[in-house]
């Protein structure tokens, strides 16, 4: 965050509002950011925090050009009013899960995985559990 900041970021939420964030524990308020470009790595790189960065971007398809160009791909999110359209974007973007109109569920039904430099393995659902078993084959010929 601070480092999005001094490259000229405005953080939108105080960290006085929250008494845990002390220097020294691992706490990390939450934060919004916005004044944000790709050049940050706060754009680009997995943050695995209560923390967001907001760029503008021209059209839909400056944004998903963006969110690809991360070597990253865990989870992306796409908000939008059309399911379709959300559908069809989703398609494009480049990461192992995506929420459309949501980013705060996990379905043990779906696979929980990711792509490029965090396609590491697969959590959840019965793709999940394969590397937990060992299968055998059997090859018979009979007479």
């Amino acid at each position: 965050m601070d480092e999005a900041i001094r490259q000229g970021a405005k953080a939108l939420i105080s960290s006085q509002h929250f008494k845990s964030n002390q220097l020294g524990t691992p706490y990390l308020a939450p934060q919004l950011l916005v004044d944000v470009d790709h050049s940050m790595r706060v754009m680009t790189e997995e943050t695995f925090g209560p923390a967001l960065g907001i760029q503008k971007v021209k059209d839909d398809y400056e944004a998903i050009a963006l969110m690809n160009d991360s070597e990253f791909g865990l989870t992306a999110a796409l908000f939008t009013q059309d399911i379709d359209e959300g559908e069809r974007l989703a398609d494009s973007v480049e990461a192992g899960t995506v929420f459309l109109n949501r980013c705060d569920y996990l379905d043990p039904g779906l696979a929980w995985v990711g792509v490029k430099n965090s396609g590491r393995g697969c959590t959840l659902s019965q793709i999940g559990f394969e590397h937990l078993t060992r299968p055998k084959s059997f090859h018979i010929k009979h007479g």
